[in-house]
């Protein structure tokens, strides 16, 4: 391939070795990239403060071939969306963007559409007065996005048109009552199934500034478990926000 060169954000990075790092970038052009950054651990590296969790640039890299990892030639900081890494909920809610992000996407599978959604959610979060509801709307247009939008008109299973009562939440869609004990889905309120409709179907500047109420908090659980399905197991920042929430209650 030669070399690349794309607009990008550092979605994860770990230690190589002495002084190299090894940084996975989600770009525009290429999706997932994952590359080495010769001596970035270095006191005086010419990367600087540029791959730090979140960051978007412009990133230059060379792909031999011979190895899954490319080499990271440089980075140039456009945003580095340093607000986001200030605060623990909100480091939190940006950090589980990132890793649905990471871990539903394969190496060099572009998604230019997820990509846009990504750095959109990122600039929202930077400025917005409450985190979870930009992580919400996030992972509300990350399922459409992916190609797993819930069906919320009728039930996924026996196709019973929606309203019912007591409604859960599965792999496909809202579940009815009967269809319940032979699926997995997570009960939810008849809000929260419709403050989704209700998300799914604004702008995205509509969507962000949209109240969402009491339904907010168990939204964002369901978006979490039911992207969880879709990794395989359950985010390590979904874990961290909550004990996050935890400590915080405890220390009021």
């Amino acid at each position: 391939m030669g070399l690349g060169t794309s607009a990008a954000v550092v979605i994860g990075s770990f230690p190589l070795g002495e002084s190299d790092r090894v940084v996975t970038f989600f770009s525009r052009e290429f999706g997932r990239v994952r590359g080495v950054a010769k001596a970035a651990r270095r006191i005086r590296s010419r990367f600087g403060g540029a791959l730090e969790l979140f960051t978007l640039g412009q990133l230059v890299f060379f792909d031999t071939g011979r190895s899954e990892l490319v080499r990271i030639d440089h980075f140039d900081v456009t945003h580095p969306f340093a607000p986001l890494r200030e605060n623990l909920e909100t480091l939190g809610e940006a950090a589980w963007m990132v890793e649905i992000v990471a871990r539903t996407t394969g190496e060099r599978d572009r998604q230019p559409a997820l990509y846009g959604l990504l750095v959109r959610a990122l600039r929202a979060m930077e400025v917005a007065a409450r985190p979870p509801r930009v992580a919400v709307c996030f992972g509300v247009r990350c399922l459409d996005v992916l190609g797993h939008r819930p069906r919320l008109d009728r039930c996924a299973e026996c196709g019973r048109a929606y309203p019912f009562a007591r409604p859960a939440l599965g792999e496909g869609g809202v579940v009815c009552e009967a269809c319940r004990p032979s699926v997995d889905a997570v009960p939810v309120a008849p809000a929260t199934v419709a403050a989704f409709e209700r998300l799914r179907g604004l702008r995205w500047e509509e969507a962000v500034a949209s109240p969402i109420g009491r339904a907010g908090p168990e939204l964002r659980a369901v978006l979490d478990t039911h992207l969880s399905r879709l990794i395989g197991q359950p985010t390590r920042s979904g874990r961290f926000l909550r004990d996050v929430r935890r400590l915080s209650e405890v220390s009021e």
